[in-house]
């Protein structure tokens, strides 16, 4: 009797969604890179995204937060407000965030070039003027602005921009729970797992406390 399971071909091997990806937490970047991508936008003329991307850094929000943001929030009687306040998607809880005086700026430039009204989203895509940007391009956005100042746009992504001033607060001063409020955690645990705090940077904060 013939054996028509040997018949049968065998199922093609289904390649893994993160083949040649690297996965993981993203980096934060260094004030010189911030530096670097806000002058290449600036030297560009590139209003919405130097105010995206300024936003970005300084609200500490997660990328579904940064593209669902109106006018209303952080310009609602035209003109940049000092301290912003949203509630988060992800955890349906509130949370606040400064903006300094260069994303105050690149703010107001970018409301004023582009005729943002209070009700709109305050980034739009391709869909149109009532459709807010989708993740999706506002990953590929901040792909191209690491590519463009010569990083791996692999190694970063949008939450390196969500990490940046919360790393960078952490390192200077060591408030774990200030930190943990600016990003909006629920638990002081997810904030260590997010900065990635180890042993080293532990005894490296104890040794600038002299009792």
């Amino acid at each position: 009797m013939q054996d028509y399971e040997n018949l049968i071909p065998p199922a093609p091997g289904r390649t893994p969604w993160n083949k040649g990806k690297l996965i993981g937490a993203k980096p934060p970047l260094l004030p010189k890179h911030v530096w670097s991508i806000r002058t290449k936008l600036q030297v560009a003329g590139r209003t919405r995204d130097l105010g995206m991307f300024n936003l970005a850094v300084d609200s500490k929000l997660r990328a579904c937060d940064v593209v669902a943001l109106k006018v209303d929030d952080v310009a609602p009687s035209g003109y940049a407000v000092d301290r912003a306040n949203v509630r988060q998607k992800k955890t349906g809880l509130p949370v606040k965030f400064e903006l300094t005086e260069q994303t105050r700026q690149a703010i107001d430039d970018y409301v004023r070039t582009a005729h943002k009204k209070p009700g709109e989203f305050l980034f739009t895509g391709r869909r149109g003027g009532e459709q807010s940007m989708t993740t999706r391009q506002y990953a590929r956005l901040v792909s191209g602005w690491i590519a463009n100042i010569g990083l791996d746009p692999h190694m970063f992504g949008t939450h390196s921009l969500r990490r940046t001033k919360a790393t960078l607060i952490y390192r200077r001063t060591g408030n774990l729970r200030a930190v943990q409020l600016l990003l909006g955690h629920t638990k002081i645990e997810s904030t260590v797992r997010y900065l990635g705090i180890e042993v080293d940077d532990a005894l490296a904060i104890a040794e600038r406390v002299d009792i």
